[in-house]
């Protein structure tokens, strides 16, 4: 990260003082004369703004780079697991845990009727997709609308996200073999080859309608929380009332969207400050403008 600030001080010959800080901590000092400095300071930190801002336009804009760096970054991250995460990780495992404990009960609540035949078929699998695809293609049709690249990004953090996600699960669900509700009575019918253990539909929705819920300005925070995971928090619900996944399935899908949405979101900020300008009051009645840029 190159740090530069730029220190205008008020001296009586209308000079502006330049400090330039880098990483070697070696400070250089150029004195330019501005014959005008109240005029040209103004349109000077103008032109950094708008930098800065350009700057945020081309780090919102995914390469294939990005996407394959945030993939090993992804698959990586439990070697660079803080103390928070492991907190999380025993968290989500806690909770799949009491939601295994009554597994049992739930399914004989919604098990009835129709729904208790033994078949393994997963009728409703597309139309339980539908809110969290749908979520992705509203935020991208009304980013194209309103020409706004920083909802663009956002849809591409919801792909990204779901995808991840998916992934994960995937390999999970290959590695657990646990039967679905509606192919066994039996809670812990595991390594049977089954696809039950983590829900996908769960673990997608969760990672979509996350970044729904955490993105954007705060003004609409509630109405994004109660859209985004109120999309996520339905999908799962009926995966466990149509008896194609048991409660913790599901409590697991929900643990890796979240956490991978997280993930997803944070690259996206790391991005978007590549290029930073800040603009602080110095203590001698001048002001400092830093400009940040990211070296990669």
């Amino acid at each position: 990260m190159a740090s530069v600030s730029f220190a205008p001080h008020a001296r009586a010959c209308n000079q502006t003082n330049y400090r330039v800080r880098h990483r070697d901590g070696a400070d250089r000092t150029a004195h330019h004369v501005l014959s005008m400095r109240k005029s040209i300071f103004p349109i000077f930190s103008g032109v950094l703004a708008l930098l800065a801002a350009a700057g945020s336009c081309h780090a919102e804009n995914f390469a294939a780079r990005d996407v394959l760096e945030d993939a090993k970054l992804y698959f990586t991250a439990p070697i660079r697991w803080d103390t928070r995460d492991w907190l999380y990780f025993g968290g989500a495992l806690a909770a799949i845990g009491v939601a295994h404990e009554y597994d049992g009960n739930v399914r004989r609540h919604f098990a009835v009727g129709a729904r208790a035949a033994l078949d393994g078929k997963d009728k409703n699998s597309v139309r339980d997709a539908i809110p969290a695809a749908a979520a992705v293609a509203g935020t991208w049709v009304f980013a194209t609308i309103l020409d706004d690249s920083s909802g663009r990004v956002e849809a591409y953090t919801m792909l990204e996200a779901g995808g991840f996600s998916a992934v994960t699960t995937e390999a999970l669900k290959f590695a657990a073999g646990r039967a679905r509700p509606n192919e066994t009575t039996r809670v812990d019918d595991w390594r049977k080859g089954g696809s039950s253990f983590p829900s996908l539909h769960a673990s997608a929705a969760f990672a979509i309608g996350t970044v729904l819920a955490e993105s954007g300005s705060d003004d609409f925070r509630w109405v994004r929380r109660v859209l985004g995971y109120g999309l996520a928090g339905a999908t799962a619900y009926v995966r466990v009332r149509d008896n194609v996944h048991w409660m913790s399935d599901t409590v697991a899908g929900a643990a890796i969207g979240i956490a991978t949405a997280h993930f997803t979101m944070n690259r996206r900020e790391e991005r978007a400050h590549r290029w930073d300008v800040s603009v602080a009051p110095m203590d001698n009645g001048g002001t400092m403008v830093t400009f940040r840029m990211a070296l990669r």
